[in-house]
């Protein structure tokens, strides 16, 4: 006679991740609050173009966070990354932009993209060789990379923000295809996807995710573990690039401190979105919901005048902890009483 284990759970459940689901409940509940209570501000076409066009800044940044934190480590530099990018590339487009006044040429802005791109993989690799060769703990090296950025961009830049770019650059970015869907929406959803396959139809997923398990395991399996940590750090440094990129289209000028926000925002969603901190574990489908949820919570609080912006912040954090309070006790874990010592 044999009975059903007591933690069985239905099929659907076992499919999909749970942070998924608490996410989507979450969002939920707030798009109803919402259409009780907001609907006609909040529920407009060009409300939801507005969210669509902004979350891909740190968005973008986010998915590079959360491959580096699946491998046990941790990326703050970011936005050191992205702002240094985009003085540069701004810099770039005022030397390609004729003396005349004239239009770019029309190499211009793919000539921008790829040469931040480049640049972004560059330092992420730095971080990468810092992480994985010199062996600083990953929040040291990136938050002292971040910083040495962050110092490179004041010089050269001499702290005044790089302003004046030309216009078809940042009309071409903050495009909508068809009159609907942003352009900066489009770009984080082509590297959403990119980083999905990687991590999921491909063994460079598979290595990082038994790497952030098991750094030891993973090295005696025959893994190059190396080589994954610097690959990922420069797919984050890609990631953190297009973001600066996006940033210089919506903001249309250029500083070494915009997004300072984002470094945290990025790690508040990437936790959300149900990545471990001490690596292993994480799908990105939790981080796409997180940060399209951070997003609909701050534009919703926005519709309410009477209640300040600074309560962003608070009700991001009440949210974090609720996430993580719920994902305690569904996973049935208790504090482990100690044994009584015997006298």
């Amino acid at each position: 006679m044999t009975t059903k284990p007591a933690g069985n759970k239905p099929a659907f459940t076992n499919r999909v991740d749970q942070h998924v689901l608490r996410l989507l409940l979450v969002m939920a509940v707030w798009m109803v609050f919402m259409a009780l209570t907001r609907a006609s501000r909040f529920y407009t076409l060009i409300n939801f173009q507005t969210m669509a066009s902004q979350f891909p800044e740190f968005g973008l940044m986010s998915l590079g966070v959360m491959l580096c934190m699946i491998t046990g480590g941790i990326d703050l530099s970011p936005v050191g990354v992205a702002n240094l990018v985009a003085i540069m590339m701004a810099l770039l487009l005022k030397q390609l932009a004729p003396a005349d006044g004239g239009g770019l040429p029309v190499y211009a802005i793919p000539l921008v993209f790829v040469l931040g791109a480049a640049i972004g993989a560059c330092l992420g690799i730095i971080n990468g060789l810092l992480v994985s060769k010199v062996r600083i703990p990953p929040i040291l090296a990136t938050l002292g990379m971040s910083e040495l950025l962050t110092g490179v961009a004041i010089v050269i830049t001499n702290g005044a923000a790089v302003s004046g770019l030309p216009v078809e650059y940042a009309m071409t970015v903050n495009n909508k295809i068809g009159g609907l869907v942003p352009m900066q929406l489009v770009i984080f959803a082509i590297m959403a996807i990119i980083v999905w396959f990687l991590l999921n139809r491909t063994t460079f997923g598979t290595k990082i995710y038994l790497l952030g398990t098991n750094p030891t395991a993973a090295r005696f399996s025959g893994l190059k573990n190396h080589r994954l940590i610097i690959s990922t750090y420069m797919i984050s440094g890609i990631t953190a690039a297009l973001g600066g990129l996006v940033m210089l289209a919506n903001y249309n000028s250029a500083r070494a401190n915009y997004g300072g926000v984002y470094v945290l925002q990025c790690i508040l969603v990437v936790v959300l979105g149900g990545v471990s901190p001490t690596g292993g574990k994480g799908r990105i489908s939790g981080v796409v919901l997180a940060i399209v949820l951070l997003r609909m919570l701050e534009t919703g609080i926005n519709r309410f005048p009477q209640i300040s912006s600074y309560y962003i912040s608070l009700i991001w954090g009440g949210v974090l902890l609720l996430v993580m309070v719920l994902d305690y006790f569904s996973a049935g874990k208790r504090p482990i009483r100690r044994p009584r010592k015997i006298p």
